[in-house]
């Protein structure tokens, strides 16, 4: 009786001072039927877990879909926004514009690189117009066409927001750009070049047209000679010749390609090495460069240029002009700049974090952004006092070294100055600057780090840059909440504490310039330059292996090996 009589006080206790337990059984034994029944009593459960932080991604490019692809927490509703429901592998769109590889191998599905990562992801197939970024909210209009009345449109709240709609490009507001000439920069962009092709060549063949009207229409104007321009002038004139001259036989001396740049050389970018070869190997090839011409007017029939050299004016039939002269802003990023005070810039400023410059929960990458690296000048004073622990007014080495590493960190621009001077340390740069160097104060500190800030460059727009961007932050967002604990970046030199992240550091993986006739050039780090037929096949290699899905992997490999046995495609489909 004892022990039965403490058992039914014991429980009497435990669901009266625990009522939230999810279920109270009572086990009540019938002997006579040798069953037993259970009785549940439950109260829901009350979750203790936090409501998931809403995060807006715009853009499904290099960055985006970076992004995307490297997002594992769950602590996220992601909520993609973007015209096109793909991600396209942009560096082989001159190979589209002539048949060496079709347009579905270079493209992936967005919704099937999302359902790969795990993580709660939804697509919208809309067009983001407007930001609203002081009430965290997002404008979109479904369609791929411009404003009309029967376009859904809709707007999403969010937490945070990852702008990466990449840029447009850039006319430099020159007369008739955006009427007569093509770009590319997109898929379908690059359609329409092979088939404006394809076309010209047909009318050129029509018996009826005079020997001028076959030249004009077979002059190919490409204006721009960084990569892309190089590369589409390249894969044009293989074309022409290893495939259009045996079915076009009358017509192949009538072809002519120009490419104007305005510059002194074409891809100024690379190494002289390589600029000297391309420029030499053009010449050989017939594709007539024109170095030091600025384009100032683009009609339907001729492309007017300017002769820096001369000041002369020429004008130059033609029957298709390509544009790819650089990247300029999107009218959307243009208005929220506006909106933030960011004037006469050329795309969204951040900081070394990706963060959008006026807002704390906005960041921005790719195309339509530009890393603001703060100047070690404009941080000298509070970076000397800092590293000055005992207020002395001098620094030595010692006191030096523990800030060093923090430095380096927060500004890249004196690392790459020690590598540039062949320095081994900060403390050479000390010793450089003052003979003794055993201590030095704020003078001989200014004086020591004066020219370091020359080292500072623009990150340039290319896939290479985005790509890395999209793993960058998606790695922030994945440790978010551990960061904000336990921060890991380097001293606030104008604050308290460390900064939650290591600021975004770019890794040079090297270019490639294809120039044709299975020759091409790469420029790798270490300063290491090849060029030839060689090279090419490292082309294939990393361009196979850098595609998102074996899907498309397969598909760039067979086309290559179609186009070696049949060669390319030229039917006007």
């Amino acid at each position: 009786m004892r022990w039965s009589s403490s058992f039914f006080h014991t429980a009497s206790r435990v669901f009266n001072e625990y009522p939230s337990w999810s279920k109270a059984v009572l086990v009540c034994t019938v002997i006579s039927g040798g069953g037993a029944m259970a009785y549940c009593d439950a109260k829901p459960e009350i979750s203790n877990e936090r409501p998931k932080k809403k995060v807006v991604v715009l853009g499904t490019g290099w960055a985006g879909t970076s992004f995307l692809k490297n997002m594992k927490s769950n602590s996220y509703d992601i909520h993609v926004v973007s015209p096109r429901n793909y991600f396209a592998f942009t560096p082989l769109l001159p190979s589209v514009t002539c048949g060496s590889v079709e347009a579905r191998s270079v493209v992936e599905p967005i919704r099937s690189i999302t359902r790969k990562s795990g993580v709660n992801i939804h697509f919208s197939e809309a067009e983001c117009y407007k930001i609203d970024h002081k009430n965290n909210k997002v404008f979109c209009r479904a369609g791929k066409v411009k404003k009309s009345d029967d376009q859904e449109e809709f707007s999403i709240d969010y937490d945070y927001l990852v702008i990466a709609m990449g840029g447009r490009s850039n006319t430099f507001n020159t007369p008739g750009v955006e009427e007569h000439a093509h770009f590319l920069k997109e898929v379908d962009e690059a359609l329409k070049i092979r088939q404006k092709v394809i076309e010209l060549f047909e009318r050129a063949s029509l018996p009826s047209l005079p020997v001028e009207e076959k030249k004009r229409l077979l002059s190919f104007v490409v204006v721009g000679g960084g990569p892309t321009g190089v590369e589409f002038s390249a894969e044009l004139h293989d074309f022409v010749h290893e495939d259009m001259a045996h079915l076009y036989p009358a017509l192949k001396d009538y072809v002519k390609i120009t490419l104007l740049e305005a510059g002194d050389h074409i891809l100024n970018m690379f190494d002289k090495r390589i600029t000297e070869f391309a420029e030499q190997k053009f010449a050989r090839d017939g594709i007539n460069v024109k170095l030091g011409s600025m384009v100032v007017k683009v009609g339907e029939n001729e492309i007017t240029a300017k002769e820096r050299s001369t000041g002369q004016v020429v004008s130059i039939p033609h029957g298709m002009v390509v544009w790819s002269t650089g990247i300029g802003a999107r009218p959307e990023i243009v208005e929220f700049m506006k909106q933030l005070g960011q004037v006469n810039r050329r795309a969204l400023v951040t900081d070394e974090w990706l963060r959008v410059e006026g807002s704390d929960n906005i960041y921005a990458l790719g195309d339509c952004a530009t890393i603001n690296q703060r100047k070690v000048m404009e941080d000298i004073a509070v970076i000397f006092s800092k590293a000055d622990k005992n207020n002395s007014g001098k620094l030595d080495l010692k006191e030096f070294k523990h800030v060093v590493g923090d430095i380096i960190e927060r500004y890249p621009q004196v690392e790459i100055y020690l590598k540039k001077n062949q320095m081994r340390d900060m403390a050479s740069l000390l010793k450089k600057s003052q003979e003794i160097a055993i201590s030095v104060d704020i003078e001989y500190f200014k004086e020591a780090l004066s020219k370091v800030d020359s080292q500072m460059k623009n990150l340039p727009a290319t896939a290479q840059v985005a790509a890395q961007q999209g793993v960058y932050l998606a790695d922030c967002f994945n440790r978010m909440e551990m960061c904000e604990r336990y921060p890991e970046g380097p001293l606030r030199f104008r604050g308290v504490g460390r900064h939650r992240f290591r600021p975004f550091r770019y890794k040079h993986l090297g270019q490639f310039a294809p120039l044709g006739g299975e020759q091409t050039a790469a420029q790798l780090p270490g300063d290491w330059i090849s060029i030839g037929q060689s090279t090419q096949w490292l082309w294939y290699s990393v361009y196979t292996s850098k595609q998102v899905s074996w899907r498309t992997r397969f598909l760039v490999v067979g086309d290559w090996g179609r186009r070696f046995i049949f060669g390319r495609d030229s039917s006007q489909i």
